[in-house]
């Protein structure tokens, strides 16, 4: 139990936080949706209810997956996050299913609701809260990409950078950027219904946000896919290229592997060095740059082997590369 409750303190934040924010949201519009019967809430509220469940989902699937390498998993934990994803968005999934079926019968037989200040008031509310997560989940993904974008410019370079975030802050930006436009489409829909006649259009509304809610689970359950069979990343390959090329010793790189794990790395290079060297000094070599990539973000595992020097220069290094 005591293990369990250190992995917890290690849990993505961003997941915990917006899955406690959107669990005061989902109760709040499910006491309006039970106060108006409003189908543009009913959505609203299934969206919260399935984003809250999900992100507990993963806040808990990003903390097991820290736990240490045992003997029957030397490999580790690491793609633990991307499984619990997998499950996690069938739960989206349905909700979103329940939302769209909700909106068709609107559509087909509409009724004028109840209660607009109530629902634009929560409404409101809701957007205000999802867009202060959305905006942490935007910082979140800065610092695992190493950005310093601020303001108005780290919106841009938040969606440029998504790929490079964690499976998990990734999961909560895409979330919180589909349920902000969800509550302002809603929003939109509720006071097109109360000012016209045109009472089908909280049903459109609950439609388009269930289908939002199915991009999100076609994109999520892409990228951990990928992510639980083993994804290469060329950004962090590259990186850790020039690093290794700095290295005085390091005469070429014949193989570099850097497959992303959940939230970590496992690194496998090859290097090339002078075939006079020896043991002793290929062994210091390897120690150096061992502990070199160590000390990299998420890096936790790492296979250096050594080739010699065959006078053919195989990698180069991006002049664009950060150093």
């Amino acid at each position: 139990m005591g293990e369990f409750i250190t992995l917890l303190r290690r849990g993505n934040r961003s997941a915990l936080t917006a899955g406690i924010v959107n669990s005061i949201i989902a109760i709040i519009k499910t006491i309006a949706y039970t106060l108006t019967g409003n189908v543009a809430m009913f959505a609203e509220m299934m969206h919260s209810l399935g984003d809250a469940a999900n992100q507990f989902f993963v806040f808990i699937g990003s903390a097991l997956s820290k736990k240490a390498p045992t003997k029957r998993f030397p490999n580790g934990f690491g793609r633990l996050v991307n499984l619990v994803l997998l499950g996690a968005i069938l739960f989206v999934g349905i909700m979103a299913y329940e939302t769209i079926h909700e909106g068709i019968g609107h559509i087909i037989d509409p009724s004028e609701s109840t209660g607009f200040w109530i629902t634009l008031s929560v409404l409101f509310a809701g957007v205000v809260l999802e867009s202060a997560v959305f905006f942490k989940a935007m910082k979140e993904i800065a610092h695992d990409a190493k950005l310093t974008a601020k303001g108005p410019r780290l919106i841009l370079e938040s969606f440029r950078s998504l790929k490079q975030a964690k499976p998990a802050t990734r999961l909560v930006f895409l979330e919180d950027l589909v349920a902000t436009a969800g509550g302002i489409v809603a929003m939109i829909a509720v006071v097109i219904s109360h000012v016209t006649p045109y009472h089908q259009a909280e049903g459109i509304a609950s439609v388009l946000i269930g289908l939002m809610m199915f991009y999100v689970v076609g994109n999520v359950f892409l990228q951990n896919a990928a992510g639980a069979l083993g994804e290469a990343d060329e950004t962090m390959a590259a990186r850790l290229g020039g690093l290794i090329m700095q290295d005085p010793d390091v005469r070429d790189i014949s193989k570099l592997e850097v497959i992303k794990e959940g939230d970590h790395f496992h690194v496998e290079v090859e290097i090339e060095i002078d075939p006079a060297m020896t043991v002793a000094q290929a062994d210091d070599i390897k120690d150096r740059l061992e502990l070199q990539l160590r000390i990299q973000q998420d890096i936790t595992d790492v296979t250096i082997g050594f080739d010699e020097d065959d006078q053919v220069q195989q990698y180069i290094v991006s002049t664009n590369e950060e150093r």
